[in-house]
């Protein structure tokens, strides 16, 4: 006898399906919120962006034809690739509360916005910005103290995003309502943290370098809506924006190697990835697998200066808050082995970006102690063989004395708290000529 489903039992699988979809978010609505929305208000006038060329040591300012180009040089910043008002990723045209007039607002593609081969993408980590420099000049610029409460940038292409959850947490309650007096949450600047690409979500279980935190949540991509111009219920209201934008981060496809590839050697290097790399990074093509290890710091090796600088007092606070009530975080032991997809784009390497190309990744003796780069993004800048930046050693560090600030955070000394560039050895028994058979491999994902 046939069996029919109770009407009951259909409206609750039903509404299970309904709360999974919703969870998913859409991606299309999701890139248009993403790319077309402000969710941080305005805090920098247009007039800033127009006159900061004061803050350059320069007699006149550039030619118009010029100064979008060098306001992006300077800052490590790139040109959008969709409408922006003509100011590039990261930035955009806002107007000011109370009709104060034209302002430009933040948003996460200062930091998830990169380019390689001269070629801007959203989610590619933007390994070329220098968010201390932006802030300062932008708010003399503005007619403000050039400080920042606490150091957003260290070393170029490196950023203390940790630091900023930790400060802007400190300001709210559980509950999203704004406190007066910030709370000692243990901050920490010091982290040094590389940007890691948004289309690696789409595998993980597991986000944040050390995986603390549930891929499945929205709140957790929320966190720099903190500022003190939104209000709790103004965060709470974008939930569902963000549950669209996530749908549109897992939709990201990361870009392609453009030049040359040696089949018959990367053929070879999948054989070596498979035995030598593959039980903690996965496999790929279509039958794709990801085992989303934590590896102990023990175990790794690299720089725990990311793993202890997110304090448990941070932690516990953050268990309290609204963040925490969707996708709860948990504890880890160590750092997450990412997956590989589009790894030639995503230099510099580790968590710290201590390691200019995946060659000196697979080969701890040959990491450079003290290096610096050009900053550009063009094919010139890329290094073919080694996968990474081009980068030129440095003998000794320089006295910061001896250079501006802005040329000081371009050199990478991995002697400095948070730059340790030891760890994951275990490329150290490959031989060279299996080392660039995996490199030619990693051409290919």
């Amino acid at each position: 006898m046939k069996q029919i489903a109770s009407p009951w039992l259909v409206l609750l699988a039903f509404g299970f399906l309904a709360s999974a979809r919703a969870e998913e978010g859409n991606a299309v609505r999701g890139e248009k919120a993403l790319l077309t929305k402000c969710y941080a208000p305005p805090t920098m006038t247009r007039r800033a962006y127009d006159d900061v060329w004061k803050q350059w040591s320069l007699k006149q300012k550039p030619a118009a034809a010029d100064y979008d180009r060098l306001f992006r040089e300077r800052y490590g910043l790139h040109a959008a690739p969709y409408p922006n008002g003509g100011l590039p990723m990261g930035l955009r045209p806002a107007s000011l509360p109370l009709g104060l007039g034209k302002g430009i607002s933040m948003d996460c593609m200062v930091c998830h916005g990169g380019s390689i081969g001269g070629k801007s993408y959203v989610g590619l980590g933007n390994s070329t910005l220098d968010y201390q420099a932006f802030y300062e000049e932008m708010s003399a610029a503005d007619g403000r103290a050039p400080h920042t409460p606490f150091q957003f940038c260290n070393v170029r292409g490196t950023n203390e995003a940790g630091a900023m959850a930790v400060y802007l947490l400190g300001y709210r309650e559980p509950n999203l309502d704004r406190r007066l007096t910030r709370l000692d949450l243990d901050l920490q600047d010091d982290l040094c943290e590389d940007v890691p690409a948004w289309w690696l979500l789409k595998k993980k279980k597991t986000m944040y370098f050390t995986g603390g935190a549930d891929t499945r949540s929205a709140r957790s991509l929320m966190q720099f809506m903190m500022s003190p111009l939104n209000s709790g219920s103004d965060i709470m209201r974008a939930e569902e924006d963000f549950k669209n934008i996530r749908a549109y981060l897992l939709s990201l496809k990361p870009p392609k190697y453009p030049l040359p590839i040696d089949r018959r050697l990367a053929a070879k290097g999948e054989k070596l990835f498979a035995s030598n790399c593959a039980h903690c990074h996965g496999t790929y093509g279509e039958k794709w697998t990801y085992p989303n290890k934590i590896v102990p710091l023990e175990k790794i090796g690299t720089d725990r200066r990311r793993f202890d600088g997110i304090t448990q007092k941070f932690g516990d606070y953050y268990a309290k808050s609204w963040f925490n009530r969707d996708h709860p975080i948990r504890a880890s032991v160590g750092y997450q082995a990412p997956p590989l997809d589009g790894i030639w784009a995503t230099a510099p390497y580790f968590h710290n970006g201590s390691s200019p190309t995946v060659y000196h990744v697979l080969n701890s003796k040959a990491r450079p102690k003290i290096f610096t780069r050009s900053f550009r993004t063009d094919l010139d800048a890329y290094d073919t063989e080694k996968l990474g930046w081009k980068v030129e050693v440095l003998p000794n560090k320089p006295e910061a004395s001896k250079r501006s600030p802005l040329e000081y955070r371009k050199i990478y000394d991995t002697g400095a708290i948070g730059r340790g560039n030891g760890g994951h050895t275990y490329g150290d028994k490959l031989s060279e000529d299996e080392r660039k058979a995996i490199l030619e491999y990693l051409k290919t994902i």
